[in-house]
Parts: C-alpha cells; sequence; structure tokens
C-alpha cells in the first residue's frame, strides 16, 4: 500500500460499521489527505468502494488478502 495520512482497523467489526467509520474518519481529514481503512467484514469489499464517490472521495487502492480487506481513499 502506499503512503497515507491515516489509518483506521475496523478488524472484527460488521456492517454497516465499517462504512460509517470510514465516513466519520474522512469527514473530520483535509481535502487531499489519504485515508488506510482496514477491515474484516466480507461486506467492506463491495460497500467501501460504492461509498467513495458518494462522498466526493477517490479509491486509489483496493487488497483483498485471506478475509482481510484493505483500502487507501482519497479526500478530495
Amino acid at each position: 500500500m502506499a503512503d497515507f495520512d491515516q489509518e483506521i482497523d475496523l478488524s472484527g467489526l460488521n456492517c454497516p460499521m465499517p462504512v460509517m467509520k470510514t465516513k466519520k474518519a474522512l469527514r473530520t481529514m483535509d481535502s487531499g489527505q489519504v485515508l488506510h481503512v482496514i477491515s474484516t467484514d466480507a461486506g467492506s469489499a463491495d460497500d467501501i468502494p460504492e461509498l467513495v464517490p458518494e462522498i466526493d472521495c477517490t479509491l486509489i487502492e483496493q487488497k483483498n488478502e485471506g478475509g482481510k480487506y484493505e483500502f487507501l481513499i482519497k479526500k478530495n
């Protein structure tokens, strides 16, 4: 994963918490900053990429490996 400004580890949380906590974290960040999200909820693989354009952000990278889902999201 590339460089990021903030990281949230949402391992063990189930839907809808990963989406809600991702939105909350991004609200506190400045434009241009990058958030690294870690989740173990399989629904995150679809939910987070769907959320990103809705909240005017950009998905830079997504990685799914061994039940761990990681996302790099840039706040526009």
